[in-house]
């Protein structure tokens, strides 16, 4: 099979920022950052639910996060939801590849030399940042990718469901609002596993819904802020494709 017509090359591409960028936000999400103090403001004290000191703290996988959920509605909107359902078991069966690799690495004998290394004039254990970069416990990945699995079949569902209403206009009602819906199970179902029924962990239900709320806002504020962004790519894509073969496909993806 080759590439030689616009709509296989676009599912390609599409398809190819789709998974790259959910792996990538599985390796990446081992840093926590501080969102307010990333752009310059004091952190928040929030309490809730009994939890006090609350404050933005992100994985740096949700750098990714917004890439990738545009790219489910835009396959959504042009291929259906039989390629997004696709799309999202074959990513979860690559993410748990590429951890199975990692661990591998994990498994090989370093050599003498590459243990110690010097880095910006600090003496650093290259072994042990290995393993504690890439080393994430077996119940932060299978809840990882539960929650990337349930969020992305809530999301078709609920994508199309809206579109049963509203036809090809609204973009930004379906798109926005299938996303809102399915990161309030994501933000949920990976913190209940991976820190919740792990016995590593014993956190509290409170705990759970305090630092899950706290992540979905986070969520929902960028999901709005996202939507500009989605019209602009989806201009893109029906100047590529021309307004008639753009409108077909629309057509079609609608019918399942």
């Amino acid at each position: 099979m080759t590439f030689k017509t616009k709509e296989s090359r676009l599912l390609l591409v599409l398809g190819a920022f789709f998974v790259a960028n959910a792996i990538l936000s599985e390796f990446i999400g081992v840093k926590i950052f501080s969102v307010e103090e990333t752009l310059g403001f004091k952190k928040f004290d929030i309490n809730l639910f009994g939890v006090p000191n609350l404050s933005f703290n992100m994985s740096a996988g949700v750098l990714t996060w917004p890439i990738i959920f545009i790219m489910t509605d835009i396959i959504n909107e042009y291929f259906g939801v039989k390629q997004v359902r696709f799309l999202s078991i074959l990513t979860s069966v690559l993410i748990g590849f590429a951890f199975f690799v990692v661990w591998l690495a994990m498994k090989l004998q370093p050599s003498d030399f590459w243990v110690m290394q010097k880095v910006d004039g600090q003496d650093i254990n290259m072994l042990v940042a290995f393993d504690a970069i890439f080393g994430q416990g077996m119940w932060i990945i299978v809840g990882s990718i539960t929650a990337f699995l349930i969020g992305q079949m809530v999301d078709v569902l609920i994508f199309h469901r809206i579109k049963k209403f509203t036809g090809e206009r609204a973009l930004w009602l379906r798109a926005t609002g299938s996303t809102i819906f399915s990161q309030l199970i994501d933000s949920f179902v990976v913190i209940f596993i991976a820190f919740y029924l792990n016995p590593a962990y014993h956190w509290s239900w409170q705990m759970v819904a305090a630092i899950g709320l706290v992540g979905y806002t986070y969520k929902f504020v960028v999901a709005l802020l996202m939507t500009p962004i989605l019209y602009l790519v989806h201009g893109v894509i029906d100047g590529y494709l021309g307004k008639d073969l753009a409108h077909r496909m629309i057509k079609m993806a609608g019918r399942g």
